[in-house]
């Protein structure tokens, strides 16, 4: 995908789609939504590496109820902070949400190195129906 906000928005839609196509359940469908736009966002404002784009990638296991996304982009020096609730007091805070919104949605997120020089942030979310 390009890295630009064009890009982002249609890594989001591509997503929806592809889940929708796959029969993913309504729920887990827009929990990714929400992490595949934050990511892909993440990617685009601090993933950035001029004349490089971001990846997307979808692995939906619907017997064992679990999604994977990754996005990986060509920036490796920089890697994603978790950012907890009391990071800051609410009222002075302007942005930086958006990984505490993916470690709520989630059922797990970690980042890894992309060799020669990028990363992938991977989230794994869970059918909440199928209990595993």
């Amino acid at each position: 995908m390009s890295s630009t906000r064009r890009g982002a928005r249609l890594a989001r839609l591509l997503a929806v789609t592809e889940l929708r196509t796959w029969g993913a359940p309504h729920d887990l469908t827009e929990r990714a939504e929400l992490v595949v736009a934050e990511l892909a966002a993440k990617a685009v404002l601090h993933g950035l590496v001029p004349g490089h784009c971001f990846r997307l990638t979808l692995a939906f296991d619907p017997a064992a109820g679990r999604l994977r996304i990754e996005v990986t982009d060509a920036r490796g020096d920089v890697y994603p902070q978790p950012c907890t609730a009391d990071t800051a007091p609410e009222g002075l805070r302007t942005g930086g949400r958006g990984l505490l919104l993916v470690a709520t949605l989630a059922d797990h997120w970690t980042t890894a190195p992309r060799p020669p020089g990028g990363k992938t942030v991977r989230a794994e979310l869970l059918d909440t129906r199928t209990g595993v």
